[in-house]
């Protein structure tokens, strides 16, 4: 049964439906950071004396040099952090040395600044075959829209520019650049791929290559892995590389916003998706670098905290349209004083439409702090047992065994010689997120916890944090420690019986499993499960048997279900939750985002209730319920908040008397149905 659902295309903004309409509409041009509109504003405000204008110029006219020595080169190299490094230097000196000069030229009229600018574009054109090393594709994300913007205007203006010499560099991009950047880089960090599409909208732009806009478009909303702008700002605010250092962040906002900033001069807005996304995660980091503390999950890097000249377009774009930015603003402030091209590209003509307040931006609320807090949520009782780091948990939960009693790991890292066998009748309690539960790697073993015995019962596990790894502190670049690339067979916990409804009321609260290799938690038989405010997060990926078998979150065969106010994300090649074989359950109020399967997949299973999620993010559809041999029933999907996930919102087959209604649904990837309910028994073989 389909009921009432909301679905948003997004205005002339979104997207999605520009995918679909838009291969026979003309670009504007000049359309890469800025239009003619813009560019005339531009140079209108500078030759006014009108600040900030003439003192970015003043400071842009310092640095451009009419006498800069162009050195081409055949094969560019750049090594990680630029070892080694031959051509790479030269190939950005050039690229912001022509952007300069056109930009001058706009402002001025002087044809010197046109010849020299042309000088260094037909220099290139006809010498670079390639690029090599590691940082490849990031040096020429990094100059593909810079060289790019410098042509658009010179192109478009009476500059003298060849045509000849147009199509040469025209040829040099779609031959030398593009074969590079077309496939992007989603297995690094997320600011490489937001350079990749910033450049690729440029290139797209300058050679009205509208599939390849379309293209980019797409992966900056659905891109896998950490590829797109949902894989690197959370709802609230926190980005993918938060834990890493500052500048990587700043990076990676700032290549994200450029190519928001090349769309909407485009006419799509991708500034205001997501709840304003983009303004979350530059408050959200400006904030750090202000003096703030926000709630992050895993520790924000102190490192590189100096402010980038990132900030002034977006701080620009968002206060016109009514958003507060003030962390922002400061950090604008901060940048400009040195900053040139930045601030003369970040303002759009003014349009005279009446500016509406809209407040700050708003981080999501749903499962916002879960998981292992500062401090536990309950207090021990005073009769608990209380175990240090050099004591045995194993030894205290035998003693507790039975008596409802409580066994309390104290603050600091509990490495298990072997898994922890979890009796029935006992609390095991953590201090919050100081208290960390790790497996030794030499153990032999896999699951960090199991059921001491099958028919397991009366067992709460809460206030600590099960590390996967296989390093027992996490390194601080995120990338590196993401749970594909640990070489282990690592588990979470693993609670199994031997017939259904054998083990009874487990509960799980305010517990983090995280960096699982396999299924962070993994319950079968269970009667009476309770999962309320944890944070199952990075577990699941592709050990045997192999990936889409281990997800965050699985359980099968389990009644009576309560999977509440958590957080069940990134898996990278899982599901946030999976249910097989269950009944009696209720999903309700989680954030389930980011995971590289589905968000919600259901099989052969009934009395499945999912309500009030966000669901985002997922590289396949938001929610599945397959059809195995039977199929489910009873399934309801209501009131769920459905966005930006890579296949439908909401995907059924022949599940019998299903209810999906009262959902909102926001750019998932099919662009035309944002539900497919199928009567078909299609076997997904994905």
């Amino acid at each position: 049964m389909r009921g009432f659902n909301t679905i948003f295309f997004g205005l002339v903004l979104v997207s999605v439906l520009l995918a679909k309409t838009a291969s026979a509409q003309k670009f504007i041009h000049p359309g890469i950071s800025q239009s003619s509109a813009d560019l005339a504003y531009m140079k209108q405000q500078v030759l006014k004396g009108e600040q900030p204008w003439q003192g970015a110029f003043e400071l842009l006219k310092a640095a451009t040099d009419l006498h800069f020595i162009v050195k081409p080169h055949t094969h560019v190299i750049r090594g990680s952090y630029g070892r080694p490094n031959i051509g790479g230097d030269d190939l950005s000196k050039s690229a912001n040395m022509a952007y300069n000069c056109a930009l001058m030229w706009y402002i001025t009229d002087d044809k010197a600044y046109a010849k020299k600018a042309i000088e260094i574009l037909n220099a290139w054109a006809p010498v670079i075959r390639d690029f090599d090393f590691n940082d490849a594709k990031l040096l020429a994300a990094w100059t593909g829209h810079i060289f790019c913007n410098a042509a658009e205007i010179l192109r478009y203006t009476d500059a003298g520019w060849q045509q000849k010499d147009i199509d040469g560099f025209s040829h040099m991009l779609m031959t030398v650049y593009y074969p590079l950047m077309r496939n992007y880089y989603p297995q690094a960090n997320g600011n490489w791929d937001g350079a990749i599409i910033h450049s690729l909208m440029a290139i797209a732009i300058f050679t009205d290559n509208r599939p390849l806009f379309n293209n980019a478009l797409d992966h900056f909303l659905r891109g896998p892995v950490n590829g797109s702008l949902f894989k690197y700002i959370y709802p609230s605010g926190q980005c993918q590389e938060t834990t890493r250092d500052q500048a990587h962040v700043q990076l990676g906002l700032g290549e994200f916003a450029g190519a928001a900033q090349i769309a909407y001069t485009q006419g799509v807005d991708l500034f205001s998706i997501g709840n304003n996304r983009l303004a979350l995660g530059y408050e959200y980091t400006a904030g750090f670098l202000m003096g703030e503390k926000p709630h992050s999950y895993g520790t924000i890097s102190e490192r590189a905290k100096t402010i980038r000249d990132d900030y002034e377009y977006v701080y620009r774009h968002y206060t016109a349209r009514g958003l507060e930015m003030p962390y922002t603003r400061m950090a604008a402030d901060s940048a400009r004083p040195k900053a040139t091209r930045s601030v003369l590209t970040a303002f759009r003509a003014p349009d005279g439409k009446v500016v509406q307040k809209q407040g700050v931006p708003r981080p999501g609320t749903i499962a916002s702090r879960v998981g292992a807090m500062e401090a536990p949520t309950a207090k021990a009782p005073a009769t608990s047992i209380f175990v240090t780091p050099e004591q045995s948990l194993q030894e205290a939960l035998n003693k507790a065994a039975g008596t409802g009693g409580w066994v309390v790991a104290k603050a600091g890292l509990h490495t298990l010689p072997a898994t922890l066998k979890i009796p029935s009748g006992v609390t095991l309690a953590g201090e919050g997120i100081s208290t960390v539960l790790f497996l030794d790697p030499k153990s032999g073993e896999r699951d960090a916890m199991v059921n001491a015995e099958p028919d397991m019962h009366d067992v709460i596990i809460r206030d600590l944090v099960v590390e996967g790894s296989n390093r027992p502190v996490p390194p601080s670049d995120p990338n590196s420690n993401r749970s594909f690339r640990n070489p282990g067979n690592r588990g979470g916990l693993r609670f199994l019986s031997l017939k259904e409804g054998q083990m009874k009321n487990i509960s799980f609260i305010n517990l983090t499993v995280q960096n699982c290799t396999v299924n962070g938690v993994f319950i079968s038989g269970a009667s009476g499960v309770k999962v309320v405010s944890c944070n199952f997060d990075e577990n699941g990926s592709s050990m045997v048997p192999g990936p889409k078998l281990q997800h965050n979150l699985l359980l099968t065969h389990c009644e009576k279900v309560t999977v509440q106010d958590s957080r069940l994300d990134t898996s990278p090649f899982g599901s946030g939750i999976a249910l097989s074989h269950c009944r009696d359950v209720t999903i309700q109020e989680n954030e389930i985002a980011r995971n590289a399967y589905y968000g919600i997949l259901i099989s052969e299973s009934k009395q499945v209730a999912v309500q009030g999620n966000l669901i985002e993010g997922n590289d396949h559809s938001g929610v599945m319920i397959e059809y195995l041999s039977l199929g489910s029933e009873e399934i309801t999907v209501r009131n769920n908040f459905i966005q930006y996930n890579n296949g439908y919102g909401v995907e059924s087959y022949a599940a019998r008397q299903t209810k999906v209604d009262l959902n909102t649904y926001i750019g998932n990837g099919n662009h035309t149905h944002q539900e497919k309910i199928s009567s078909d028994k299609y076997l997904v073989m994905e």
